[in-house]
């Protein structure tokens, strides 16, 4: 018996190919090959160097990648997974996400683009570039402040989004994280153990209950991390996310070689699960 809600959604394949410790060719070359293979979503990140060793290797900014995946590809939704909102004014980054979306629509004028975003906590990126860090709770409450904003702003672009945005926050945070999932996502997407993912499920649902959302509205995402996070490194792991109601799972794949074997059964067992 499923964990969430869930039961409405079909499952989802997603893939993040890793900006790193890859020329820019082989990023492109992963893009187009994932979309081929049939994923639902590809996603990178917003970081401004290397997460694993080596740290001095090529690394590529988030968002212009993004407006090079939305002319790239056709089919695929796309995103940061996920963008920090520490990095950009609030109005800036609705503009931006606005235009990537617009970029990304096919003939059905409908954009592919989903808003990954989160409160940030990789320090080295703000010590180089400028930033202030802040602390946990800073971070968090700015974009508690932000989110708002940018829906606000989408509203007032001329012209708007080509479609309601789907917002995808990311972290495990219950005291104020899961609340602002509750909030605001359309997508939860969480690297919690799955021994605990019960439990935060639960306190999701109660933070639902407390701003009067229905759980059943946010599809719950995870999977695992170049950095050794997450659930899918056991071997029934897709399996038991699926259980607890997981209808989005995003395994991560690093340069410069970009394997996509992971991809392949899980895919079929999609196609299997959807029918």
């Amino acid at each position: 018996m499923s964990g969430h809600p869930a039961d409405h959604r079909p499952l989802r394949i997603g893939v993040q190919l890793a900006p790193q410790h890859a020329p820019y060719r082989a990023i492109r070359d992963a893009v187009l090959r994932a979309e081929d293979m049939g994923v639902d979503a590809i996603f990178g990140w917003d970081h401004f160097f290397p997460l694993t060793e080596p740290l001095h290797a090529p690394h590529f900014e988030a968002w212009t990648v993004l407006a090079a995946i939305a002319e790239q590809t056709e089919r695929v939704e796309f995103g940061p997974l996920v963008n920090c909102n520490s990095y950009r004014n609030p109005d800036l980054q609705a503009d931006m996400a606005r235009t990537v979306d617009h970029i990304s629509a096919g003939p059905d004028g409908i954009g592919r683009f989903i808003f990954g975003t989160g409160s940030g906590w990789a320090q080295p990126d703000y010590d180089a570039y400028g930033y202030e860090f802040g602390t946990v709770g800073s971070r968090l409450d700015a974009l508690a402040a932000d989110l708002p904003r940018i829906r606000r702003r989408w509203d007032l672009l001329d012209p708007p989004p080509t479609r309601r945005i789907p917002i995808l926050i990311g972290g495990q945070g219950e005291r104020k994280t899961l609340r602002l999932v509750a909030e605001h996502a359309d997508i939860w997407h969480t690297f919690t153990p799955l021994d605990d993912l019960p439990r935060k499920i639960g306190v999701l649902h109660e933070w639902c209950a407390t701003t009067g959302r229905d759980p059943a509205e946010i599809e719950l995402s995870s999977g695992f991390t170049i950095r050794g996070l997450g659930p899918l490194l056991e071997e029934d792991g897709a399996e038991r996310l699926h259980g607890l109601g997981v209808r989005f799972i995003v395994p991560a794949i690093d340069g410069p070689d970009y394997d996509l074997s992971v991809l392949e059964p899980l895919l079929a067992w999609r196609d299997r699960l959807n029918g």
